[in-house]
């Protein structure tokens, strides 16, 4: 994958990443393009419409998918979660980032149940959106195919095992171990000391 993390801290080379951009705003596309431009990327693909987005994806390889949720011809959204499902290999496994002009948590719910890896806010900040590419370069969540609920990213961004009194859905979920206290348990006092005392509001 180009999106390779350098050994800089904090850095990821770009340079060889093919990026499609899908975005029917013409100004927010070209705020797009130069915010690529400037980290490096010379292979960007531009499309307007979902339509076209489909026919680009079943003729190139991507590394990495950064999409509009709201765009002329159709939902992002509803587009992540078809291309995750699809048949287009290796495209359908390919890092997606949505954008979106608002970002409640219902959308974000909305983005990670899609399949896409980050919804990012706009107006974008080129800032963020490296940070979310570099994270997308190092993360090692594996990919998940639960039929028609869900394909894509694991969800959990922390594994921390099946609830307790389970034995865990998953092939890789391992019961979740607690080693033994190595010192006293608090006492109440102690504890209270450590939590500010705050005021009900009535």
């Amino acid at each position: 994958m180009a999106l390779a993390p350098t050994q800089a801290k904090g850095r990821v080379n770009l340079e060889k990443a093919a990026v499609l951009l899908v975005e029917s705003n013409p100004q927010g596309m070209e705020i797009l393009s130069q915010v690529f431009i400037g980290m490096g990327v010379r292979s960007a693909t531009k499309v307007e419409t979902l339509e076209a987005a489909w026919k680009t994806l079943r003729l190139m390889d991507f590394d990495l998918v950064v999409c509009s949720a709201s765009l002329s011809d159709g939902d992002g959204y509803d587009f992540v979660s078809e291309l995750r499902r699809s048949s287009i290999d290796p495209n359908r496994f390919t890092s997606i980032i949505l954008l979106s002009g608002h970002t409640p948590m219902g959308d974000i719910r909305k983005a990670r149940d899609c399949g896409a890896n980050f919804v990012v806010a706009k107006p974008i900040s080129p800032r963020i959106l490296l940070e979310r590419i570099i994270w997308i370069a190092r993360e090692t969540r594996p990919f998940i195919e639960v039929g028609a609920v869900y394909t894509g990213p694991d969800r959990r961004f922390q594994n921390l095992g099946p609830p307790p009194e389970t034995e865990g859905r998953r092939k890789e979920d391992l019961p979740l171990e607690v080693g033994l206290a190595q010192t006293p348990n608090m006492h109440q006092e102690d504890i209270d000391a450590l939590l500010p005392k705050r005021k009900a509001l009535i």
